[in-house]
């Protein structure tokens, strides 16, 4: 779907489908990435990792206008942009049973440091090279249904917070020259950034030569506050300092019929 009001507005209505946030229990070490789930994990909510499994609906979000179908299937979809590191840790389950979804592609599209989307570059007031396919791919999920993918911390554009797109499809056709075809899309949702966090990167160049004014996570269109079930990552330090990079994890869960 493409934002047919404004190239650089995503709408705020939510799509059907139901997803949820599984945490706690085994599911907890899925959650867990590099210390993410210890005392000094940076996120917007703290996981009990003692507690009973316990699932918590929340809703989609929209896709947005900076959707390309048929993406590359790979684990690390930086294609070499400046930027800082990030290692995502994403686990898929079933929203009846709490089960991990193997075999799911989690694909996932964002913008570069300057707030550009590859095949839509110059949207954000900045211009560079566009192959229309940088920072944008995904990966099947393994028998734990985790799907780990590398890229680079977002940058922003006019009117959202910091964010990445994460669409789950099954049943997809892998094709011989590295993308997929088919299956049935099951999930649309963003993914969010603590804003303490974020704060350490957009002083880092090339974030801070980003000349479109940075919305806060609280003044998002679409985030609606929900912490981790609604898209907030839980992130941990790659390193001692923020150009180190970070590891952010995530479990969602999905209506699979």
């Amino acid at each position: 779907m493409t934002d047919a009001t404004s190239s650089n507005s995503e709408s705020r209505t939510p799509v059907a489908r139901r997803t949820v946030l599984v945490a706690g229990g085994a599911t907890a070490a899925a959650l867990a990435v590099g210390g993410a789930a210890s005392a000094g994990a940076l996120n917007g909510t703290r996981q009990d990792t003692a507690a009973a499994a316990v699932c918590t609906l929340t809703r989609e979000m929209t896709e947005g206008p900076y959707y390309l179908d048929g993406q590359y299937v790979r684990a690390d979809i930086s294609e070499g942009k400046p930027g800082v590191p990030l290692k995502l840790t994403l686990t898929v389950v079933d929203d009846d049973t709490c089960a991990p979804l193997r075999g799911a592609l989690v694909e996932l599209w964002h913008a570069d440091a300057l707030g550009e989307y590859s095949g839509f570059v110059g949207k954000n007031g900045h211009s560079e090279p566009d192959n229309g396919t940088f920072l944008r791919g995904g990966v099947l999920t393994n028998s734990a249904g985790v799907a780990v993918i590398t890229s680079v911390y977002p940058g922003w554009y006019v009117g959202r917070c910091i964010h990445i797109h994460v669409k789950v499809h099954t049943g997809v056709t892998l094709t011989s020259d590295g993308h997929f075809t088919g299956g049935r899309e099951i999930h649309t949702g963003q993914l969010f950034f603590s804003e303490t966090v974020t704060t350490r990167v957009a002083a880092i160049s090339p974030y801070s030569t980003n000349r479109v004014t940075r919305t806060t996570l609280a003044r998002d269109s679409i985030y609606d506050g929900g912490g981790a079930a609604s898209g907030l990552l839980t992130l941990s330090a790659l390193g001692s300092s923020p150009s180190a990079g970070y590891a952010g994890a995530l479990t969602l869960g999905v209506e699979t019929s």
